[in-house]
């Protein structure tokens, strides 16, 4: 029952990767669902996006660390138990484009740093000892440059600021994103891989290529 998860800051490429992961493991033969969270087309995603949109206020601290946590947790709970928990209980390798792992990313730089550590231990108890989660395999942590990533969501977005979230057009936030997930990577044991340098991102081939030596 092997979980991976994908995960980074935004415009890391998180989803570009997960389709080209799938796609490498599909052709070794093996079954391989794909999962990507927050689940937007879901009604159990209603809490997230209203918080994304500005719902609750036009700052992302204006919504505690862990009551946004909570929003990604009971969204995953309503995902993996309505739509991928037979296919990982019966041996199927899913890939997780962002988890558990993401609320670290994003909700945690809310905190002063002496609260981190206690924050990553919550974190963990609430979503897969009280929601009953499974624990992933692996999280490989997709390292992009923040000017690299800019550049990226540009392009997603067709050059338009205005479609981006209240914490993609954060710059401070982001920052403080980056520091946690940093962190989070050394206290976790995720896997880094760096997808970038100074002159932008790496070819697709080369970061998909380290992200299945990982997998195995």
């Amino acid at each position: 029952m092997p979980l991976y998860v994908l995960d980074g800051l935004d415009g890391s490429g998180k989803t570009t990767q997960t389709g080209l992961v799938c796609q490498r493991l599909e052709e070794q033969g093996r079954r391989v669902m794909s999962i990507s969270f927050p689940d937007y087309q879901e009604e159990s995603s209603a809490l997230v996006r209203m918080y994304l949109s500005g719902g609750f206020g036009p700052d992302p601290d204006q919504v505690n660390a862990y009551a946004a946590s909570s929003f990604y947790a009971v969204d995953r709970y309503a995902a993996y138990t309505r739509h991928w928990r037979t296919f990982y209980q019966s041996g199927g390798t899913v890939i997780a484009t962002r988890y558990v792992s993401s609320n670290a990313i994003h909700q945690m730089g809310k905190l002063p740093r002496e609260e981190w550590d206690d924050f990553l231990a919550w974190l963990s108890d609430f979503e897969y000892g009280k929601l009953g989660l499974p624990r992933p395999d692996g999280v490989i942590f997709l390292d992009m440059p923040r000017k690299a990533a800019d550049r990226q969501l540009l392009l997603r977005y067709g050059g338009d600021e205005g479609k981006r979230d209240i914490h993609e057009r954060d710059a401070a936030y982001m920052a403080r994103c980056q520091e946690a997930a940093s962190y989070a990577a050394r206290a976790e044991g995720w896997q880094v891989v760096p997808c970038g340098d100074a002159h932008g991102p790496f070819p697709l081939e080369q970061i998909t290529n380290a992200v299945l030596r990982l997998i195995g």
